[in-house]
């Protein structure tokens, strides 16, 4: 087997993997390469996006329906089943990345319309609608809905329409199902795809395709943190480092996206908190004399420089959001510095992400787009936004007086509506 993939001949292995399975399929081994070279190696073989997708789904399926099935204890075969979904679905390393999370959210968001789980319904069917979506989610799906509270209790709320929130679930399922000594792996596993849920958790609906458009889920920021000190205060000694660290990051990414997203109390208190529990320094990444405005405007500079897709479209939306949340507040001179803000950081973005290889990948949409889409948002018609607040924004922005309201007068469906200014 590992000759054939030395040699590149990738669907003779997977053959001679299959057999290796079925004879001896207590082995944790032979599934796992062959799920792995479904997955990563044949899936790039093919230039089309739909042949990609359909060889990831053969190795997720591979470990979740029929290797944990021989195998329910082992944390290596759960680990590599999340990474599946946190790596290569979740992330953007794939040039296939957008089609695989479309894929995932076109199956998902019939099971569970809007990404929340209504787990009364999931606990209780009564419809023969809500019957169907619990028989698929245990039979082709293999989620459990008790499970899956217990992962939103925990790490939530999540979008379940998103491939994180299955990569934490397994990570999840296999620190339920392991030995001790083995759950370090997996308990990184949880914090990285709640990192990513972070950034980009949260779905609404594009009013122009239907598609989903990725935002940050600033609502896992209490959670997140309980969960990350949890897992410090139970690990040994020589592991709690390692936590938290990452709960460092987490906390100090929480109040950057806060600021971008005009949540600055928040962020504030945020700030405030990771600075009394880690302190300040080199080693922390946070100067004595940083304020929590500071901090945030320097941390877009380093995404910027560094060509962070996620983080720079999220602070482009950020600052376009104040800019129109001032627009109509009637501070125009608020607005244009924020404007001004925006289109500086998305032209020096993209005069960085020039590479050939890096254009396809890490592109930013136009910047009429995002424009358009944070003000979709903030005109979406929500009875806890102030009517009077959204028509000054029209005014001052000569747009029609039905601009963002939708034919039937309500948010589509899966379109998650955020807290907004002028509540």
């Amino acid at each position: 087997a590992n000759d054939l993939q030395e040699e590149g001949k990738h669907f003779e292995a997977v053959q001679l993997a299959d057999w290796i399975t079925k004879l001896q399929p207590g082995m944790d081994s032979p599934w796992i390469f062959q799920a792995w070279n479904m997955a990563y190696n044949i899936s790039v073989k093919f230039p089309e996006h739909a042949d990609r997708w359909l060889w990831l789904q053969r190795g997720i399926e591979l470990l979740r329906d029929q290797g944990l099935r021989y195998n329910p204890g082992r944390a290596l075969m759960y680990r590599e089943l999340a990474w599946f979904f946190q790596h290569k679905m979740g992330a953007n390393l794939d040039d296939a990345h957008n089609y695989y999370k479309t894929q995932w959210f076109l199956k998902m968001n019939p099971l569970i319309p809007n990404g929340r789980a209504n787990y009364t319904n999931l606990f209780n069917p009564q419809t023969p609608e809500d019957q169907e979506r619990v028989a698929r989610l245990r039979s082709e799906f293999k989620l459990d809905p008790k499970s899956m509270k217990r992962v939103d209790d925990t790490y939530g709320p999540l979008d379940w329409r998103l491939p994180e929130a299955h990569a934490i679930y397994w990570a999840m399922a296999g620190i339920d199902n392991s030995t001790a000594q083995d759950t370090m792996p997996l308990r990184r596993t949880v914090f990285q795809p709640m990192l990513a849920t972070l950034h980009h958790g949260r779905i609404i609906t594009n009013r122009i395709n239907n598609m989903p458009d990725l935002r940050p889920n600033l609502d896992i920021i209490a959670n997140g943190s309980k969960a990350y000190e949890d897992a410090i205060a139970a690990e040994p000694e020589q592991n709690k480092g390692h936590i938290a660290r990452a709960h460092r990051n987490f906390l100090k990414d929480g109040v950057y996206l806060l600021y971008a997203n005009n949540k600055q109390a928040e962020a504030q208190k945020w700030f405030n908190y990771v600075r009394q529990k880690y302190g300040v320094g080199p080693e922390v990444g946070l100067d004595p004399n940083d304020t929590m405005e500071t901090y945030a405007l320097g941390r877009i500079e380093e995404d910027v420089n560094e060509t962070s897709r996620d983080r720079v479209t999220q602070a482009v939306q950020g600052l376009m959001f104040n800019a129109y949340d001032q627009l109509a507040q009637g501070d125009a001179d608020q607005y244009q510095g924020y404007e001004k803000m925006a289109q500086k950081i998305y032209q020096l973005y993209a005069s960085k992400a020039t590479l050939p290889t890096q254009s396809q990948r890490i592109a930013l949409p136009p910047l009429s787009e995002v424009k358009r889409d944070v003000l979709l948002e903030l005109l979406r018609p929500d009875p806890n936004v102030n009517p009077e607040y959204q028509a000054r924004l029209r005014t001052e922005l000569n747009l029609p007086a039905d601009f963002g309201v939708p034919a039937t007068n309500a948010p589509p469906a899966g379109a998650a509506s955020p807290a907004r200014p002028g509540a």
